[in-house]
């Protein structure tokens, strides 16, 4: 059974190696031409995922109605054309994975959302957790949060379909906890970026980490996410990978604007999108409307729109009212 993979970016490409290395027929849909030339004949990615050689059972193809017929379909496109591309995939019954990581600006719209209004039809699931796409397309063992709409009936269905040796999900049914533990954390990434981008030590990574995952917590409880989800691969998991590396796009973003960058500047000439850039000021404006405390999340879309320099958003931070340490809301 052919799996379609939509988006030809460096998550989209090392999920289709990944899920092709068992002979599994995988079609993946590209934006550019060009790119879909490059895969069928020299099988690399040489924009996006340079360092893998793709499967000759990995296909590629700018025509979307490809992948019409297709029972399983991951959907790897930035949150911010999500609805666009679903919309011009024909509308049927299939198992429709999620694996991009956002909230759409202007409509505050988290992707299962905008999946359900832009492909009604679909069953929909969400895959999430700490994956470097250059580790999974390099067979390097991963785990994933698989939250699945329909519940075990459709886990035992994609379950199959979607682990392999190398990439081992996990289930789950709280759909809205795996999304908000994606978005979240790449903002955090952003913040402790900056922290690197300042030298400011290991000491003051480690307590922004701890900090930024009360803020997730609180905020993923006050939409309907559950604890223990925000506590496994798809929350704190994905949480500490991002705010550990500059394999990180989020993280990359954040200590350019530590070492003194402006955002422009930072995201100029970027193939891959930081996808912590957009979430940003959506999630602060949402948090301030819904009184979900999130400091760390407001400081860094201030940061972002050049409200505050990287120093002063430091300094906005260590200068909060002193406080007892609490994670989720008693």
């Amino acid at each position: 059974m052919t799996i379609g993979v939509i988006g030809a970016g460096a998550w989209g490409t090392a999920l289709a190696q990944v899920l092709a290395s068992d002979g599994t027929p995988v079609l993946l849909w590209a934006r550019e031409a060009e790119l879909v030339e490059e895969i069928n004949t020299a099988r690399t990615n040489s924009l996006f995922l340079p360092s893998a050689r793709l499967a000759d059972n990995v296909t590629a193809t700018n025509q979307i109605g490809d992948i019409a017929d297709l029972q399983t379909v991951l959907a790897v496109v930035p949150a911010q054309h999500l609805a666009r591309v679903l919309s011009d995939l024909p509308d049927r019954k299939r198992d429709l994975l999620l694996c991009s990581k956002g909230i759409e600006a202007g409509t505050g719209m988290l992707t299962g959302e905008i999946a359900a209004k832009a492909a009604p039809s679909a069953e929909i699931a969400v895959l999430s957790g700490p994956t470097f796409a250059h580790e999974v397309a390099a067979g390097l063992p991963t785990a994933v949060t698989l939250a699945c709409a329909g519940g075990q009936a459709q886990w035992d269905r994609l379950a199959p379909v979607i682990s392999r040796p190398t990439l081992r999900p996990y289930y789950s049914d709280d759909l809205i906890g795996a999304e908000i533990g994606g978005a979240v954390k790449n903002v955090l990434a952003i913040a402790c970026g900056v922290v690197d981008g300042l030298e400011l030590g290991q000491n003051a990574r480690a307590a922004l980490i701890a900090r930024g995952y009360a803020e997730m917590l609180r905020f993923g409880l006050a939409r309907g996410g559950r604890a223990d989800t925000l506590a496994g691969l798809c929350g704190l998991g994905d949480l500490v990978l991002t705010c550990s590396s500059t394999s990180s796009r989020n993280f990359s973003l954040g200590k350019a604007l530590g070492m003194g960058l402006s955002s422009a500047e930072a995201l100029a000439g970027k193939n891959s999108v930081a996808e912590g850039a957009h979430t940003a000021p959506v999630l602060a404006d949402i948090a301030t409307r819904e009184g979900v405390d999130m400091p760390i999340v407001q400081t860094v879309a201030a940061l972002l729109s050049g409200e505050i320099s990287a120093r002063e958003a430091v300094a906005r931070l260590l200068a909060r009212p002193l406080r007892a340490e609490a994670g989720r809301p008693q």
